[in-house]
């Protein structure tokens, strides 16, 4: 009652209401709500919903682009709730619709188009870089919750058995929707920036999390996800990364050809006198922003306020409404800075589960262009947390937090506690963390995980059918010492395989010896079966998900591998790492490690042929990749951000005569990989090159290898239609480019374009050599005692003469499963080549 009484005071002196469309009746988004002649204004929200001082005597203006303007006199019978229709404007319509003839928007002689000209030149003159140092500090909360409760249904269900639920239900002030929030995470840091020698840095003085997050150790994917998906907007950036996609700026030199502009009024924002703008994209499936812009109306010209959302007819995925507001003030010198950055994000995953909110608000404050001490500006890490970040205590946040937690963010420790509470809980997490972290937890706190699951049970060529029971411990054991491993049994076979991991770690780790960043020491012992082609799969080699496969892979091997792994990783993305490994493999089905001097077996036993050899060799490998960010799982570390360049050179050798090893040889290899976004809207571009020299007389086993998928899943920088060793060579080169384009061609297509599809075209070719040394089908090498017969099926690739395979595919189906039919193009003539195949994956994406 109270609340109520309060919000019709607060109402008492406004006029509220929702604006609509007179034909159909949808809500207007960023309708203009204005005293004409007395620089009052107000804009309604991304529902059509507004609100204004009462002016009684006044005229109130409401306008939007594409509808005919209604003027209403404020009198004292003028109720405090006003909703208003507009009536479609069918002459502006035909100039701002997606369905309007391009030509009757023009930019030649806009004032629109001229003013938003002078505003991007003007970007360079009030650039906060152009200062020698600046600093600031800036606060940052991200809130998850649930969204769109009703009031029904806090009377029924889950909130009439449990009544504390009703308590963390709270209203969320830009949606006007009930919502319940489930996680809370903030940040304190400081930007700090220094022109000549140019470095900038942030450091991040605290850090606190809570949440659903905490039911699940790899909880920490939640927040490292939300902060990399809906990061911080930069207007006065050409390019706005959200959603993991660059957006075009409406203030770029790129935006003036992608939005179309309109000046819809001059008005006053506190004292400030500005030009309200419109702006929205020319074709609104595209990747860009609609919204309004308010300029100064001075000679710096600069943004003093925005408000943008997504339209809803963009190939955006899972989010229902964006809203992003924007201001900026003025400092005591005269700059103009951002100090408030806010963004609320309504999420659908599937259409019968419950909806998102994700809130994000940021502040920045304490401006200051004083010198800032050198010492801060050490080491090439451009992020950098305080040892004791994670540890602040009350009196931290009461000082840094620059805006109050609601009272269900404030309470969100009871709350979860309460959860951990509910009979019967505890089974549904137990599912829920196998299902989504491939992981059983055997006790709580949780020292040791059952962990893969998904290679319980599986099937190979060797072994038909396979079980396997994985276990690891965790740093709730121990914080630097880990433990692994797996027992495994085929049961065609009869054999049993084991794997034994022993990890040292520098830095004491959170929950798994893989986090990022990774600092270790590593010993292992393996015996197992596999094929040549298991190491080029980013997944493990049991996953059942791939051991259905296109072709019968029967050329495996035994191996029984003792390795020594030195692993470090620094703060600003390089990563080196050693490594001493000693193998001895046995030929398994159609392999066969004989010697030109010796003749081939009269059969193949697929258990194994007796055929033996054995490598002593020692890799060195770096690998550079500036600003990729990763999250954790239990099984492995995924980066989520592949913007970010990635170099790599390794170098192996073996060693002849240390410790059995049988050959020496030296292998190099160099690797690169980048992600290209084109510009209005025309996708992502990635490029992978690879190349490598065996240098050395090897036997095929240490030959190289192409990168081959037998399986039916989509496997990134592999070749589809390659079988396994299908080329040996000595020397190789390959080049993998994909282009998505994001819907842009099919999103073009009438009815076509409802389905939401994404188009992604790609070519993938190899070029390799094999020298005489190498080729036991050289006369010279007739009878050696060095090489090996080949194995049925391998040939021999000619220098000039490339393999190639064309990639045609469609994503996004059902906003999750991806299917691609790829065409091999070259080497068709070959008896064991396939012609044509399909691949899928799921995959979710925005």
């Amino acid at each position: 009652m109270l609340c109520t009484l309060m919000h019709g005071i607060s109402f008492a002196q406004q006029i509220h209401g929702t604006i609509t469309d007179a034909e159909t009746g949808d809500t207007i988004a960023f309708a203009s709500v204005v005293y004409k002649g007395h620089h009052i204004a107000a804009i309604s929200d991304y529902n059509g919903q507004y609100k204004i001082d009462r002016h009684e005597g006044w005229n109130i203006t409401f306008s939007a682009v594409g509808y005919k303007s209604r003027i209403i006199a404020v009198t004292a019978k003028t109720r405090a709730r006003l909703n208003v229709k507009l009536k479609p404007d069918k002459q502006m319509l035909a100039e701002v619709t997606v369905k309007s003839k391009r030509g009757h928007y023009s930019r030649k002689n806009n004032p629109a188009v001229e003013l938003m000209k002078r505003v991007v030149a003007a970007k360079k003159k009030t650039d906060l870089s152009l200062n020698d140092y600046y600093q600031y500090n800036k606060y940052e909360k991200i809130t998850l919750s649930l969204n769109d409760l009703k009031p029904e249904q806090l009377e029924q269900g889950p909130f009439k058995r449990h009544p504390w639920l009703v308590e963390q239900v709270e209203v969320n002030p830009t949606t006007g929707k009930m919502i319940l929030p489930v996680s809370v995470d903030e940040t304190v840091s400081q930007k700090i920036y220094r022109r000549d020698p140019h470095s900038e840095k942030t450091i991040i003085t605290g850090q606190t999390s809570k949440g659903v997050n905490d039911l699940f150790q790899t909880g920490d994917i939640i927040n490292t996800v939300l902060k990399d998906v809906f990061t911080n907007v930069d207007l006065y950036q050409d390019h706005i990364r959200l959603l993991q996609y660059p957006f075009v700026s409406p203030i770029s030199k790129e935006g003036i050809g992608f939005y179309r502009y309109y000046i819809e009024d001059t008005v006053k924002i506190d004292r400030d006198s500005c030009f309200h703008l419109h702006f929205l994209p020319n074709n609104q499936n595209d990747m860009g922003f609609r919204g309004d812009l308010y300029i100064l109306k001075d000679s710096t010209l600069h943004v003093r306020r925005c408000e943008m959302t997504i339209p809803k007819q963009s190939n955006v995925n899972f989010v229902n409404n964006v809203s992003i507001l924007q201001e900026y003030d003025k400092l005591p010198d005269g700059q103009w800075v951002l100090t408030k950055d806010d963004m609320t994000t309504e999420l659908e995953l599937l259409s019968f589960v419950r909806s998102l909110t994700c809130t994000r608000t940021t502040r920045m404050n304490e401006y200051a262009f004083n010198p800032i001490p050198k010492k801060l500006f050490r080491g090439p890490a451009k992020e950098v947390t305080e040892a004791d970040a994670q540890m602040r205590d009350d009196e931290f946040w009461a000082q840094y937090r620059q805006v109050e937690l609601t009272k269900s963010e404030g309470s969100m420790d009871k709350f979860i506690h309460r959860i951990e509470n509910i009979k019967g809980i505890k089974y549904v997490l137990f599912g829920l963390r196998a299902l989504f972290e491939n992981s059983i937890e055997t006790s709580t706190p949780n020292y040791i995980d059952i962990c893969p699951v998904n290679t319980i049970l599986t099937h190979n060529y060797v072994d038909g059918w396979r079980s396997r029971l994985s276990l690891k411990t965790t740093a709730n054991l121990w914080k630097h010492f880990f433990i692994s491993g797996y027992y495994g049994h085929g049961w065609g076979s009869k054999n049993n395989y084991y794997n034994a991991e022993f990890t040292y770690s520098i830095n004491p780790k959170k929950y798994l010896p893989h986090e990022y960043p990774r600092r270790t020491i590593t010993i292992q012992s393996t015996k197992d079966v596999g094929s040549p082609g298991d190491r080029f799969m980013d997944t493990d080699k049991d996953n059942f998900m791939v051991a259905l496969k296109w072709a019968e892979t029967n050329k495996m091997m035994h191996y029984n591998r003792q390795q020594f792994t030195f692993e470090y990783e620094t703060d600003w993305g390089l990563r080196a790492t050693f490594n001493g490994k000693v193998e001895e493999n046995e030929s398994c089905g159609e392999m066969t490690f004989r010697t030109l001097d010796q003749p081939l077996p009269k059969e193949f036993i697929k258990t194994g042929n007796g055929d033996h050899i054995r490598t002593t060799e020692i890799t060195a490998k770096l690998r550079y990749a500036p600003g990729e960010t990763y999250i954790n799982n239990k099984l492995r570390r995924r980066t989520i951000n592949l913007d970010a360049p990635v170099f790599s050179i390794s170098h192996t050798m073996g060693f002849d005569g240390v410790l059995g090893g049988e050959y020496n040889y030296s292998f190099t290899e160099v690797g690169l990989y980048k992600r290209f976004w084109l510009g209005n809207s025309w996708g992502k571009f990635d490029l992978a090159m690879k190349g490598g020299i065996q240098w050395s007389q090897v036997p095929y086993p240490l030959l190289i290898h192409p990168a081959a998928n037998q399986s039916y899943i989509i496997l990134p920088e592999t070749f589809n239609l390659i079988n396994t060793m299908e080329f040996l060579n000595d020397r190789y080169f390959s080049l993998m480019m994909t282009w998505d384009l994001n819907g842009k061609i099919l999103n073009r297509i009438p009815l076509v374009k409802k389905l939401h599809w994404r188009e992604v075209i790609g070519v993938r070719m190899l070029w390799g050599a094999l020298s005489d040394k190498n080729n036991p089908f050289a006369e010279e090498n007739r009878g050696s005692t060095r090489l090996m017969h080949f194995p049925k099926g391998v040939n021999i690739m000619e220098p000039n003469r490339p393999y190639a395979e064309l990639v045609l595919g469609i994503h996004n189906i059902f906003k999750f499963f991806h299917v691609e039919y790829v065409r091999r193009l070259s080497y068709n003539e070959l008896p064991t080549s396939p012609k044509w195949g399909m691949r899928y994956v799921i995959a979710f994406s925005f």
